[in-house]
């Protein structure tokens, strides 16, 4: 399993808060694989270079088909900027037909417990799966 290791692009202040962000993300098909990583590895490369980024990690699972990140921003905003900048953006937009599935999951930490546990993310990452699960279930029987 190819793992990407923790970066930190922009040490956090100390005494701070920092949110935090895991992602689990699969593709419909072994074919949707390759690209969705060579996409990845552009968003990679613009997270070591986003203001507020604080650190992330990106965990790939080519044959399940599933990949998984997880990252600490300075705020909400800092996030939300790099969603919406490039290629970041064009990203989103251009996978958006392969994806089978999407998780996120969000929290605060402080500063100090960086780098986050990937047992932790997945963890949260059930449990956010759960809840949604759950919730579609919700809505069905109310179809």
């Amino acid at each position: 399993m190819p793992t990407l290791p923790w970066v930190t692009p922009n040490p956090p202040q100390p005494q701070t808060r920092v949110l935090v962000m895991a992602s689990r993300l699969e593709v419909r098909s072994l074919r949707d694989v390759p690209r969705f990583f060579l996409k990845s590895l552009a968003a990679w490369r613009q997270v070591r270079t986003a203001r507020g980024a604080v650190g992330a990690s990106l965990v790939a699972q080519p044959l399940s088909r599933t990949f998984w990140t997880l990252s600490a921003w300075e705020d909400r905003e800092s996030l939300n900027g790099y969603v919406r900048a490039e290629p970041h953006r064009s990203i989103m937009t251009s996978l958006r037909g392969v994806m089978k599935d999407s998780t996120f999951t969000f929290w605060e930490a402080a500063a100090e417990e960086l780098p986050i546990d990937w047992a932790q993310a997945r963890r949260r990452l059930a449990a956010a799966e759960q809840a949604k699960a759950a919730e579609q279930a919700k809505a069905a029987e109310q179809a």
